[in-house]
């Protein structure tokens, strides 16, 4: 097995590729280890001195880092703990009983809107080791979960101003405001 790594304009955080799918649907965000103990994956890699956040997504997986450790430190271990654990056929989520939704159905403007952070704005920063996931939209403003890579990213302010909002307001007349939860 051979595992690729991706810079990401994030340097607390490192993107893993190892050639097969991770997640066969949507994304999950850890940054502790104990939200991590519904992914035997993700609470292995938190043992690993250093790591503050795992992000799992469709064929990644996103490390974030303290700024005090260097990647030349603990990459090798990193590496070692995916690798193993693929191989030796773990699963990266426990099975749980998925939750119910609220049984509401999403008005049309945010229907709108959460079809446009998937079908454009989920993929790109998903290239990047993050996701963006809808959270609310209220009073013109729509807030969003920025995760993995994004998530204290340098750049995600003005991803989330320049490039998210103002695609929104161009397509969505009624989005005044993005902002981040």
């Amino acid at each position: 097995m051979f595992i690729q790594t991706e810079s990401t304009p994030n340097p607390a955080t490192l993107k893993f590729l190892p050639g097969l799918t991770v997640l066969e649907s949507g994304s999950a965000h850890f940054d502790t280890v104990e939200e991590a103990a519904v992914s035997p994956l993700a609470e292995r890699l938190f043992e690993v001195e250093g790591v503050t956040g795992v992000f799992l997504g469709s064929d990644f997986i996103t490390v974030h880092k303290t700024d005090d450790r260097e990647w030349f430190l603990i990459k090798p271990s990193i590496l070692g703990l995916i690798m193993e654990h693929f191989t030796a056929g773990r699963p990266v989520m426990r099975v749980t009983e998925a939750a119910g939704d609220n049984g509401e159905e999403d008005s049309e403007v945010v229907t709108q809107i959460k079809d446009l952070l998937d079908t454009r704005v989920r993929p790109a920063v998903a290239m990047d080791g993050g996701d963006i996931v809808f959270h609310e939209f209220k009073d013109g403003v729509v807030y969003l979960h920025m995760r993995g890579a994004c998530a204290g990213c340098p750049s995600s302010t003005a991803t989330l101003k320049m490039g998210i909002e103002n695609m929104l307001k161009h397509y969505v007349p009624d989005v005044r405001e993005v902002t981040a939860v």
